[in-house]
């Protein structure tokens, strides 16, 4: 998965995690400000209280009937009787601590809910760090791109008058004659040494003065940037204009079965103003002006 899939799933799960809280809290939250006390405890305490009523209607109750026998018992005998006590045995009521009764159905939700939603968010966090570091699958400019078989290559350069364009790897593709090899030496670096002795170098194409695209000139046989005139030999090295040196180069590998891999993520800076390893000078007119030595 890229990058950009990775946050945008990412993104739309938090959205859609965010609106699925906003409505259990709206719907589930019973809280009508500081200290209030919710539904079902208030039906607790109006049950209890009748409950207490009834009881304590009761004990007055049977305590009037006993009283009244009493008296009428003294009456007669002219013995006292010991007063009935007031105290029922029951054990007066008194509101739950909050602390003991625990946590309730919608706070268990609720907590449940932000707790999910905290949990999505550092996956999501995880997921795009983790897509953001790891390496894509798939060949692209920045990375390594297969333009192609070595042969296949050679023979589009040929059709193409000289040029070969690699639209994958945004560069051009042209032979380097095997005479000039030696001369490269001590000039161009490895790998590119190693692309010159099979007979290729890799160009990219923008230009090192204001970063333009370069094009072909199949008159001179030269890229000849069309923005402010800077001129660069079939190799790439400058010729004219106000480009400080030559087009920069990307390397390629040959694999044993001939695929040419040029690693677009490393860019080799072209060489300085004066470099020709090839003495190849414009073979027709040019496309862009006059050359500037």
């Amino acid at each position: 998965m890229s990058t950009t899939a990775a946050i945008i799933i990412g993104v739309v799960a938090v959205v859609v995690l965010a609106a699925l809280a906003f409505v259990t809290l709206a719907r589930r939250s019973d809280v009508r400000g500081a200290g209030a006390l919710s539904a079902e405890t208030v039906r607790r305490d109006t049950t209890a209280r009748k409950e207490r009523a009834a009881v304590e209607g009761e004990a007055a109750a049977a305590r009037t009937a006993a009283q009244a026998e009493a008296e009428g018992v003294e009456a007669r005998s002219g013995t006292a009787i010991v007063p009935v006590s007031d105290d029922t045995g029951l054990t007066p009521w008194t509101p739950p601590d909050p602390e003991t009764v625990g946590v309730s159905r919608r706070q268990f939700f609720n907590r449940a809910t932000i707790g999910l939603m905290g949990a999505s968010f550092g996956a999501f966090s995880a997921a795009a760090f983790v897509a953001y570091l790891w390496p894509t699958a798939t060949g692209g400019f920045g990375g390594k791109v297969n333009v192609g078989k070595l042969t296949d290559v050679k023979a589009g350069i040929r059709a193409g008058d000289g040029f070969f364009y690699a639209p994958e790897a945004r560069a051009w593709i042209t032979d380097y004659p095997a005479e000039a090899v030696p001369k490269a030496v001590g000039v161009y670096q490895d790998p590119l040494l190693a692309n010159m002795e099979q007979g290729i170098i890799i160009s990219y194409q923008k230009c090192p003065h204001l970063g333009c695209r370069v094009p072909q000139c199949t008159s001179s046989q030269w890229f000849e940037c069309g923005c402010h005139g800077s001129q660069y030999n079939r190799v790439g090295e400058k010729k004219g204009g106000p480009a400080p040196r030559g087009m920069d180069h990307f390397a390629a590998e040959i694999t044993g079965a001939g695929d040419v891999i040029v690693d677009t993520g490393t860019v080799w800076q072209g060489r300085p103003i004066g470099t020709n390893t090839t003495g190849q000078e414009a073979e027709g007119p040019h496309c862009v002006g006059a050359s500037e030595h």
